[in-house]
């Protein structure tokens, strides 16, 4: 997955936002709590410590919570309010008051959790892309060329992972609607690329970072020094079939950029993610790619007050997304973690700060926002039909798999290269590998079925996807990250899914039939 970074900007708060009771999916309190304010200036006339380091932070409002309140609370314990979401009932916050979250937690009639979304000042940290990206040679780009049959686009014989899913096959047949979004939530995408400007949709797309949506032109944009990462699982999704380098799996819809990535760390913090899948939701967006995890926790504990807070607000908002039409893709990540076990060891979190290696309960702690209800998580295969190597799985985890690529899966391609082609920022074009290039395959898909189903719910569109999914066995052997073959002893079956594959491989032909 993939994390990267901000600027600082001022941030207008907004006003007049309200929860009512009506809010049913929110949590109920006790009657008998107290209401804030009654004791005027008992809070204020206290002096908040402002000597901590200035973080971020989350605030779940309960079902009686306004957020007028929130605001004269949030102030009150040295608080500043970002932005408030009254359709789901979340507060941003910066403060530098270390017993902020503290203070707040006691208002129980107010806030159901608070969490900051950091720990520490930032540091640089992995995306889910496993490695370096490989930039396509001039050599290999004419050897594809070469080899492009009619109806190919140029670089298309370097792309076995559409082959893999039958999409060339599905583009004689749809190559999707342009009525149809699908937003990368990501790093920022290039839309000046050739092979992504017929498609995009400036508006629908955004730079979230810090928690507010900023809609300017090319705000959307990798930073100048930024990752490749969001322009690369763009291509993958949409790149147009204009005779220009690469075919998108789903080459007819239109893709947006909501970048969430803050620079020069590419971190993905609460707080951007929000505003990711909330303007998502409000601009009318059908499917989110979603090839990240939210930083500084690799798993998200619900039963710590912080990471807790976290889930909360997360889970509040893709179901709110979820309510609005959109279907959130996710990657399953690159930990070849066994996301259904007993236990896992996570010994990378906080990535902010001096990580504490821990042992977790996947079921407890989730990895964020892959493991949320609604949201499809995607593992990755390479070109031999192979779990990938670094790919995480887990039986009822895992919903489908996609190509992600896979070094020591070598396809006869004319360029021998078992990763992902795609998109690079300045025009150009290159190869990864990870489940952060699974993904976007199956956001493609789903947008081919919004496609061939306008009327279908997110939910509907997740159940054909699995339904047309190729029934995948376990493998009796598999690649390990030294690229030698063992036995997939950690492959497990259950009720016609499998930990390594979910239901299956994604169909893009099926899609469009």
């Amino acid at each position: 997955m993939a994390h990267l970074g901000s600027g600082r900007r001022r941030l207008a708060v907004p006003v007049g936002l309200a929860l009512t009771a009506s809010l049913a999916f929110l949590p109920s309190v006790a009657a008998s709590a107290a209401p804030l304010g009654t004791t005027a200036g008992a809070a204020s006339a206290a002096k908040t410590d402002t000597t901590g380091p200035k973080l971020s932070y989350v605030a779940n409002l309960t079902a009686y919570g306004t957020v007028k309140q929130a605001k004269k609370a949030v102030e009150q314990a040295g608080g500043t309010v970002v932005t408030a979401y009254e359709q789901i009932g979340v507060v941003v916050a910066h403060s530098q008051n270390p017993e902020f979250a503290k203070t707040l937690r006691a208002q129980r009639s107010l806030f159901v959790s608070v969490g900051a979304t950091r720990t520490a000042p930032l540091q640089a940290v992995q995306t889910t892309d496993e490695g370096a990206t490989q930039k396509l040679s001039a050599a290999d780009a004419a050897k594809a060329a070469a080899a492009a049959q009619a109806g190919q686009e140029p670089l298309e014989p370097n792309q076995w992972d559409l082959r893999t899913i039958k999409a060339d096959q599905a583009h004689k047949i749809n190559d999707g609607s342009p009525d149809v979004t699908v937003g990368v939530i990501d790093t920022g995408v290039d839309d000046t690329h050739p092979d992504l400007a017929p498609n995009f949709s400036r508006a629908q797309s955004a730079n979230c970072v810090g928690g507010v949506a900023d809609t300017s032109e090319g705000a959307w944009r990798p930073y100048p020094d930024g990752s490749d990462h969001g322009t690369h699982v763009a291509g993958t999704i949409a790149a147009a079939r204009n005779g220009i380098g690469i075919s998108g799996v789903a080459p007819g819809v239109k893709v947006a950029g909501i970048k969430v990535s803050e620079p020069g760390t590419s971190l993905f913090y609460t707080e951007a993610v929000l505003c990711g899948f909330m303007f998502a939701a409000e601009k009318g967006i059908e499917v989110t790619n979603n090839s990240y995890y939210v930083d500084p926790w690799l798993y998200n504990c619900k039963s710590d007050s912080d990471q807790g807070a976290l889930v909360e607000a997360l889970s509040r908002a893709t179901k709110y997304a979820e309510r609005k039409g959109v279907l959130s893709v996710a990657s399953a990540g690159n930990s070849n973690h066994d996301l259904a076990a007993d236990s896992i060891l996570d010994d990378t979190s906080p990535d902010d700060a001096t990580p504490v290696p821990r042992t977790i309960d996947p079921k407890v702690c989730l990895d964020l926002p892959t493991q949320l209800p609604g949201v499809v998580t995607v593992s990755a295969t390479g070109d031999k039909g192979f779990k990938s190597y670094y790919s995480s799985y887990g039986i009822g985890v895992v919903d489908v798999a996609a190509p992600g690529g896979d070094k020591y899966q070598v396809p006869a391609t004319p360029d021998a290269n078992g990763r992902v082609l795609s998109t690079l920022p300045g025009g150009g074009w290159g190869y990864k590998q990870g489940t952060s290039m699974a993904a976007p395959h199956a956001a493609g898909v789903a947008a081919l079925l919004k496609s061939a189903h306008p009327e279908a719910s997110p939910s509907q569109i997740q159940r054909l996807m699995k339904a047309q999914a190729t029934r995948t066995d376990c493998p009796t052997q598999v690649y390990d990250s030294t690229g030698t073959l063992v036995d997939a002893t950690t492959c497990t079956t259950k009720r016609g899914q499998t930990g390594y594959y979910g239901y299956g491989v994604i169909d893009a032909l099926k899609a469009v039939k």
